[in-house]
């Protein structure tokens, strides 16, 4: 039965919450089952998703598969793969005056109901990978994408009915005003993907039912750039990570940090790696997408004058194209370094040396990503100990959120909870404490 989207948010909840109270959704099978179907419409239509990114984001097909529609289906693969073992029951020690009959263990339960809410900027990926760790857990889902990707947005609630059990999983499409009255409603787990504004209002939402909340945000992720480093393969690196789907990407490097004399050598090798990347005209490669809308094009070409330009900044509004861009002599009070900038600008900030680096980054929010380009021991291990932030990249950015073993969530302004992997089990369940001791 394919229930509409336009039924009242009250409505779409309570049939969700029936259904997880019915016990549908806690067998093994089902999860697997819905985990599959969802597999199977990723590779039935992943030319029209394909599709769909590129309305919305300019992004070409290769990285549509590679970053959204492939990606899910990796953690797919990975989740049913492991999923039995990682729901087993674990023994649990119990103490001596409890008796040698008496057994503990915790088990997995699903929370209930679950809101997704999805950014723009990964459509695909950041609306699915959620939901799939949802269900894998045995939850009622209630999937919200976003608006600013409206053809993703229209094609993913057209398809999701069509392979997943619609009285278990509902897509509600829409803006501020159907977010607003979806957060309204009571669910059992909020997992929100977006920014710290936003971040904020879902959590007082969430507080008038002590809903537990997980939020991945963002921030200014660094990129330190150490001595007698390889910078051709550094830049190189850099370039890939930062403008990658034109910037918007939560976990792109936002600035580099490294001493004056680096700087200027590291400042040709970026500039030609964006030339060996996108050609001498990126505005022509298929490979470079462009901005979301008109309101973030605007916003990111005022910050195109906070440094001098190094490589880059054209840009082009009805196209909303914006070079791929790198500024020098950035002062760190200036606009680009005031926000987290979302989009196509890598600026280079110059520090004298690893203390003040680590005190830069320790003086601002804890990020949701650091990058560290450096081949000394001490220096790895320094900014490990001595700095905070969602995940840690040596030698590549962007890397450790594709790796399904690994945990991905922020620390402090950058979110809160993880996920990925077992971790979404974690994420998307209560570890329930069990004791047993015979009557007789």
């Amino acid at each position: 039965m394919n229930h509409s989207t336009t039924e009242e948010p009250a409505a779409t909840v309570a049939r969700m919450r029936a259904t997880f109270r019915s016990g549908r959704t806690q067998p093994i099978a089902w999860r697997t089952e819905q985990l599959g179907r969802l597999r199977e419409l990723l590779t039935a239509h992943g030319e029209e998703l394909a599709a769909a990114l590129h309305e919305d984001l300019g992004k070409s097909s290769a990285e549509a598969f590679r970053t959204e529609i492939d990606f899910t289906v990796r953690e797919i693969d990975h989740t049913l793969e492991h999923l039995d073992d990682w729901l087993l029951p674990e023994p649990a020690p119990v103490p001596a005056h409890l008796g040698a009959d008496a057994t503990a263990w915790t088990r997995y339960d699903p929370l209930g109901v679950v809101l997704v809410i999805a950014p723009w900027n990964y459509p695909v990926q950041l609306l699915l990978t959620p939901v799939l760790g949802a269900l894998a857990a045995g939850n009622a889902v209630v999937a919200k994408p976003s608006e600013l990707a409206p053809a993703t947005s229209t094609a993913l609630a057209r398809l999701l009915p069509q392979y997943l059990d619609t009285d278990a999983v509902a897509v509600v499409e829409g803006g501020i005003p159907e977010t607003t009255a979806l957060l309204a409603e009571r669910f059992d787990q909020i997992f929100y993907t977006g920014n710290g504004t936003v971040g904020r209002f879902v959590m007082r939402a969430a507080a008038e039912h002590l809903t537990p909340v997980a939020l991945e945000l963002g921030g200014k992720s660094p990129a330190f750039v150490d001595r007698d480093t390889d910078l051709a393969v550094v830049a190189d690196r850099l370039v890939r990570g930062k403008f990658l789907n034109a910037g918007q990407t939560c976990v792109a490097p936002d600035y580099v940090l490294t001493d004056p004399e680096t700087a200027r050598a590291l400042e040709p090798r970026l500039a030609e790696a964006v030339t060996t990347l996108f050609g001498p005209e990126p505005k022509e490669s298929a490979a470079f997408g462009r901005i979301v809308n008109e309101r973030h094009f605007d916003r990111l070409t005022g910050l195109l004058g906070s440094g001098r330009t190094v490589t880059g900044g054209a840009s082009d509004r009805a196209a909303k194209y914006i070079a791929p861009t790198v500024l020098a002599d950035v002062d760190p009070k200036s606009p680009v370094m005031g926000e987290e900038i979302f989009g196509p600008i890598l600026p280079v900030v110059t520090v004298a040396d690893l203390d003040e680096a680590i005190g830069f980054i320790n003086d601002r929010d804890k990020p949701l990503a650091l990058y560290v380009f450096t081949e000394s021991d001490t220096t790895r291990e320094r900014i490990a100990a001595e700095t905070s932030s969602g995940g840690l990249g040596f030698g590549l950015p962007l890397a450790h959120l594709t790796v399904s073993d690994l945990p991905f969530g922020g620390v402090g302004e950058s979110g809160m909870g993880s996920y990925h992997g077992r971790y979404s089990i974690d994420t998307f369940s209560h570890r329930k404490a069990v004791l047993e001791k015979p009557l007789v």
